[in-house]
């Protein structure tokens, strides 16, 4: 998934972007981390950029990921990155992979943000 993740970056942003060609919002660029993984689970759109409920997200997470500790490459991470304002994004090594409103694509950020975590996730095939 990170692998996945990384070839991601620079692709532009769109809100509801679920394809490369045209951009990504957060969830179109792990939803693609996803598939590449091998998941094949219905994808969320028409959402607002802001206004998102937290536990409705992460319930929607726990209903088809595993839940992880935010550390491992691959994990799924959910943040609140300001009041009613939800994002998402990929572990890599070194940081992480999100699509960015304000630098109009998908980025890779060095470090541990400093958003507030909501959860994390990983994706673990079942048989």
């Amino acid at each position: 998934m990170a692998a996945a993740a990384i070839t991601l970056v620079g692709v532009p942003f769109r809100l509801h972007g679920r394809d490369p060609a045209g951009g990504l919002d957060c969830i179109g660029v792990i939803a693609l981390a996803l598939r590449a993984a091998g998941w094949s689970g219905e994808v969320p759109t028409g959402y607002p950029m802001r206004g998102g409920d937290a536990d409705a997200v992460a319930a929607r997470f726990d209903a088809v990921l595993t839940q992880g500790d935010g550390a491992r490459a691959g994990d799924v991470l959910l943040y609140r990155v300001g009041p009613g304002q939800l994002h998402g994004g990929v572990r890599v090594a070194g940081g992480i992979v999100h699509a960015d409103a304000a630098l109009r694509r998908v980025v890779m950020r060095p470090g541990v943000p400093d958003w507030q975590p909501v959860g994390a996730w990983r994706y673990e095939e079942t048989d």
